[in-house]
């Protein structure tokens, strides 16, 4: 006698957008490291030689580019701090996250001037970490790597 046994399958508890917020998650957290990577550089070299970026147009906000050096390389340092939470799934690490990544669409925004291509494509990017991480109801329990 033949027995016709399937394996035995654990029932589908996530859904197919569960599973892209998911690798939203993560990505998100990837992403983050690499934007606080990018942004210590752009400190660094701010603070470095001023003479490295330059004024496309004149705004009513202006900063010394040494001050937006210091300005890029401790939010770097920190959005470094909370990728890696958000990469081991610690809830501070996306309410942090999300927090940081509106802060650096924010200053951004006001950086412009001197990087207009560049801030517009961070902005870009950190509109995307704020969406992935505020849509992932599971973050946390199956986040961990």
């Amino acid at each position: 006698m033949s027995q016709n046994t399937a394996p035995h399958r654990k029932p589908h508890s996530s859904t197919s957008s569960g599973a892209w917020a998911a690798g939203g998650t993560l990505f998100a957290g990837v992403l983050m490291l690499v934007t606080g990577f990018m942004d210590v550089l752009q400190g660094i070299a701010g603070i470095a030689e001023d003479d490295v970026y330059t004024r496309v147009g004149d705004y009513v906000f202006k900063f010394n580019l040494t001050a937006w050096g210091w300005i890029h390389l401790i939010l770097g340092v920190i959005l470094v701090i909370a990728g890696y939470g958000i990469l081991k799934g610690a809830e501070w690490g996306r309410v942090a996250g999300i927090a940081l990544a509106s802060l650096n669409v924010l200053l951004h925004f006001l950086f412009l001037p001197y990087q207009p291509w560049w801030s517009l494509f961070s902005m870009a990017v950190s509109i995307f970490v704020i969406w992935a991480l505020a849509t992932d109801e599971g973050y946390g329990r199956d986040a961990r790597l």
